[in-house]
């Protein structure tokens, strides 16, 4: 009877199941990524020297988004709203913080009427303090471009 010899230890490293984890994570991660947006892209007026509103990046600022289409929503929850039904939402939000500020992130391209109405009905709503969000732009010529076709940005 032949004496049974163990195999040889194997030397190198068996990279499949880390490959295979590594794949499931990444796709997690392209599924979860877009569902994670916290506010509706838009592209803010360019200005030159804005006013820094930090407390506009905290987790709980009421932020009444305007997109270019005149669509408005309000966050935090980032949900779609009409025009006239801001101020009693926006009074809700409010009633229990220290802080009365309310943000309005407008499209650039937006219709200036409908800034103005939400505006308009945030007051009416005892809204006394509203900031709006803009980019600070770095390339003057390139505001100086804008405002020569007509558009905003100051």
């Amino acid at each position: 009877m032949q004496k049974k010899h163990a195999p040889p230890p194997v030397s190198e490293i068996n990279v499949t199941p880390m490959v295979d984890v590594m794949l499931v994570v990444l796709i997690i991660f392209m599924v979860i990524t877009p569902l994670l947006s916290k506010s509706i892209p838009v592209d803010k007026a360019l200005t030159r020297n804005p006013v820094v509103m930090a407390d506009a990046d905290k987790e709980d600022a009421v932020i009444v988004a305007i997109t270019r289409d005149g669509q408005t929503f309000l966050s935090p929850g980032l949900q779609k709203i009409d025009i006239t039904n801001i101020a009693p939402a926006v009074r809700d939000l409010l009633q229990n913080r220290a802080s009365k500020m309310v943000y309005i992130n407008a499209d650039a391209r937006a219709k200036y009427a409908t800034v103005e109405d939400v505006v308009d009905n945030l007051r009416a709503g005892s809204v006394d303090e509203v900031g709006l969000l803009t980019e600070q732009t770095l390339d003057n010529r390139r505001l100086d471009n804008l405002t020569k076709k007509g558009g905003g940005g100051l």
